[in-house]
């Protein structure tokens, strides 16, 4: 009698650990399998402004003078440039220099003798002034600069056209990146015969800008009739703007 009772007491205490094992087990959360797929969006657009340098030099006696004379020519320009239209927004002095320059004066030593062969000798100032201006009219661009440099400007430089909003073309390339990755991810799931539950996870790179090889507008410098030479083309063409997103699925 004693016998078989502790034998039933044994049974149920083996089913009760069975059991509480069961449900630890039912309650465990395992690792839903994923597919995780890669879209690209890509944006192009025509540039809408024009970006260039122009820089005055000048050189004086004298700093004021220097400055002065280096100060009236980019007065000059810049009065031009906003008659030309061209907002104060977007002129911009990107360096303003004024240094003494020297010259190097050589000493005529009596033979036999040793002297100091020569030294450096001030000779006066140099100022040097750059700006940038961007042009919001690309069709203006040609007669500006021909203007700038027309107005005593002693170099012109970096002429580029460009997009003024690249975050507008980031958000499009983005959306166009979801949307691929989100048609990927069904083709997947069907060739897989399984389907898609929800976004288990997300990551997306920086939106990447920059100038496309294809061109599709360009423009020309005004000539006067009497010149053989055309004019130099400014081509202008397509910026590209492409975003990437990285997309992980649940399936089952």
């Amino acid at each position: 009698m004693l016998g078989g009772l502790t034998v039933f007491m044994a049974l149920i205490a083996l089913g009760s650990y069975a059991s509480l094992n069961f449900e630890t087990i039912k309650h465990l959360d395992p690792m839903p399998a994923t597919i995780s797929v890669t879209g690209e969006g890509e944006v192009l657009a025509v540039p809408d402004i024009g970006q260039f340098t122009f820089s005055v030099r000048a050189e004086a006696p004298d700093a004021a003078a220097a400055q002065e004379q280096s100060g009236t020519a980019v007065n000059n320009i810049i009065a031009f440039l906003k008659e030309s239209g061209v907002e104060e927004k977007d002129i911009k002095t990107l360096n303003y220099n004024l240094y003494p320059k020297y010259d190097w004066v050589e000493q005529i030593c009596a033979p036999g003798t040793f002297c100091n062969r020569g030294e450096q000798v001030q000779t006066g100032f140099e100022v040097n002034q750059s700006v940038q201006v961007k042009i919001r009219n690309t069709d203006d661009a040609s007669a500006i600069l021909t203007g700038v440099g027309e107005r005593e400007a002693t170099n012109i430089s970096g002429l580029d056209f460009v997009i003024d909003d690249t975050d507008a073309l980031a958000v499009e390339a983005r959306a166009l990146a979801i949307a691929d990755a989100k048609t990927k991810a069904e083709e997947l799931a069907a060739d897989l015969g399984v389907d898609l539950v929800k976004i288990a996870g997300y990551y997306e790179e920086d939106a990447r800008y920059a100038p496309s090889p294809f061109q599709n507008r360009a423009m020309s410098f005004e000539m006067d009739e009497d010149s053989a030479f055309g004019g130099a083309e400014l081509p202008m063409g397509e910026d590209q703007t492409i975003a990437r997103v990285t997309i992980t699925y649940e399936i089952r």
